[in-house]
């Protein structure tokens, strides 16, 4: 089976207390209690407008209200659908957000990641690359123009933390045992140690811009030679959705993007 893979963004900013109202009836009594266990009123929000998307979104794709979807952690605190039957429907869903835009990701039947960062936000550096990168890319980066360098590492990063949500383990993968190469400018390649015990061939990747300060890579199990066709939406729960025509950054199958 090779479905696609859908990515649905809002951003973090909903600021209509109706929609939020709206949104807290969508949630549990423990996501509402966690929702006010954040200090700051913008991570409050965030967490709250997370949940909704997460909710709504997963109702375009099975016949459940979005106030009836439950959830359980794995060993590594990623969220799995917990409903009754779910294993047998082969749902996938992964959760990104930055300073802006959430994220989520959403397939059938294959692991997939995503992640998106703000590449303002802070300022990186070579030490931080050569703390946590494999040495092909910490020896890449230090021979990109200063100015470009910025970018070039949350390509990376971005690759980087994608794989390892799709692989499912979280940052318990050492980020060094694993590469990104790009035979070209629109192309990437991951290199995988042995120790990982993983495919190279396994996996499929996209990276684009949400908007000029946002990096968002995809990350997909691929279930056979044809690339699954990628869309990105924009949404606001309960409110509005459109198809975004987004140019692919860098891809390893070619662009494939509805």
């Amino acid at each position: 089976m090779n479905g696609p893979v859908d990515v649905w963004l809002v951003q973090d900013d909903v600021a209509d207390p109706r929609l939020h109202a709206e949104y807290r009836r969508l949630l549990t009594p423990e996501e509402r209690e966690q929702e006010h266990r954040f200090h700051f009123a913008r991570d409050q929000r965030r967490y709250l407008v997370t949940r909704a998307l997460v909710r709504t979104v997963l109702s375009r794709y099975r016949d459940v209200e979005p106030a009836d979807w439950r959830f359980t952690p794995d060993r590594y605190g990623r969220p799995h659908i917990a409903n009754a039957g779910h294993d047998r429907c082969g749902l996938c869903f992964n959760i990104s957000h930055t300073q802006g835009p959430i994220a989520v990701g959403v397939t059938w039947h294959r692991e997939l990641g995503v992640d998106v960062e703000h590449v303002r936000a802070r300022q990186v550096s070579l030490d931080i690359a050569d703390r946590f990168f494999a040495r092909s890319e910490v020896e890449e980066l230090a021979l990109v123009p200063p100015e470009r360098q910025q970018d070039r590492f949350f390509e990376y990063w971005t690759f980087k933390e994608a794989y390892v949500k799709a692989r499912g383990e979280g940052l318990s993968i050492p980020l060094e045992q694993f590469s990104f190469h790009y035979p070209h400018e629109r192309a990437v390649r991951i290199t995988i140690e042995p120790q990982l015990g993983d495919d190279a061939n396994r996996w499929g990747f996209w990276q684009f811009r949400p908007s000029a300060d946002h990096l968002l890579a995809i990350c997909a199990e691929q279930r056979c030679e044809v690339p699954p066709a990628l869309t990105i939406r924009r949404t606001i729960p309960l409110v509005s959705e459109e198809i975004v025509p987004a140019q692919v950054l860098k891809s390893s199958f070619g662009v494939n993007i509805q």
